[in-house]
């Protein structure tokens, strides 16, 4: 009996992204005020101090020039940020993230005063004004002791931000549209062209690279937003991913591709453990000896080997008794990461080791 394979389809709006069309990134700097003491020490952030008066005499407040510094405590220093979306008019808004750059404790509560928004360019693209919304909780005692979950000197401000400008695009431009792979693969790109031809006739699509797929469309844009969308819903089966291990030396994470194979190999592992522990000890003296107390140390060293496991790999192995043979003798993610280290080492290992 022949089973016949089962190939997953994407939509190909899922797969690419239109070439100029994308968001940009805005930044800010301003100030949150309303902290219920838990704002910048002005001592260590005079930055804080700093704006808060040229703020105040934009309003015609003046501080005298005395010397004396106000001390705040309710009022920090932030920065804000957002990504400002394509095809965004004036008027919409969009959320913003906010984020202490002094010594705040926590920016719970804060109000966001009107601060501008800026492009790479320098231009004001959005103005932001709101309350902080944050997910963490911090609380400390007088003596010193403090209980933190999650992060409070960093908050987001849902809808905080009006757009003022528009960024230009090149979608209403006359031209060829490119479609840009999410990731570049040659056997998707040749099934993207495929499909589309299919659907409007030879030669509408046509492949420039392993990335990059060049479609004609009509030059009104009315038309060319249907056109495109009609595109984007067609369903293409993308190409296998490629045989790939990534380790994520920091934290231990190991993920194994679908498609990793390992020839024959036999593998040995086991660990050495090696233990050194200092007990000092007081040497006193005897009675009327004229000596002195002296502490003398004392250490004592012991290795400890514990059992080796030894496995082994027949010819063509698949991921399923790669991770069975592994959790059998309890191999940790730290262990993990050196076995197959030591495979592509010795050629056994098919496929691409990538270590983050």
């Amino acid at each position: 009996m022949l089973i016949p394979s089962i190939s997953h389809a994407d939509k190909i709006r899922d797969l690419v992204q239109v070439a100029g069309v994308r968001s940009n990134q805005l930044v800010g700097y301003g100030l949150v005020v309303g902290l219920d003491g838990t704002g910048d020490q002005t001592t260590q952030a005079p930055f804080t101090t700093q704006s808060l008066e040229n703020m105040l005499k934009q309003f015609g407040v003046s501080i005298p020039s005395t010397g004396i510094q106000p001390q705040l405590k309710d009022v920090a220093a932030v920065t804000i940020t957002a990504d400002l979306p394509p095809f965004a008019k004036p008027g919409q808004a969009i959320d913003v993230t906010v984020a202490s750059i002094g010594n705040a404790k926590s920016i719970r509560g804060g109000e966001l005063l009107m601060t501008p928004l800026r492009g790479a360019d320098g231009n004001v693209y959005a103005v932001a004004q709101g309350s902080v919304v944050v997910g963490g909780v911090s609380a400390s005692g007088r003596s010193g002791s403090s209980v933190q979950i999650n992060i409070s000197a960093s908050g987001r401000i849902p809808n905080g931000a009006s757009v003022e400008r528009a960024v230009a695009n090149s979608f209403g431009s006359a031209g060829d549209l490119v479609l840009n792979l999410n990731t570049a693969d040659y056997v998707t790109v040749n099934r993207i062209v495929d499909a589309i031809n299919h659907l409007y006739g030879a030669g509408t699509a046509r492949a420039l690279d392993g990335g990059s797929v060049s479609v004609r469309g009509p030059v009104d844009p009315g038309q060319k937003v249907a056109w495109l969308g009609a595109i984007e819903s067609l369903d293409v089966a993308p190409g296998d991913a490629p045989a790939r291990v990534i380790v994520n030396s920091r934290t231990g994470t190991v993920v194994i591709g679908a498609d990793v194979r390992v020839s024959a190999a036999a593998v040995a592992h086991g660990s050495i453990q090696v233990t050194i522990s200092e007990q000092p000890q007081v040497s006193q003296p005897a009675p009327f000896s004229n000596g002195q107390t002296t502490v003398v140390p004392s250490s004592q060293v012991s290795i400890s080997q514990q059992g080796g496991h030894m496995f082994k790999f027949g010819p063509g192995v698949s991921l399923d008794s790669i991770v069975r043979a592994v959790n059998q003798v309890g191999a940790t993610p730290t262990d993990l990461i050196s076995i197959l280290e030591a495979l592509k080492q010795a050629g056994a290992l098919h496929a691409d080791l990538v270590v983050i």
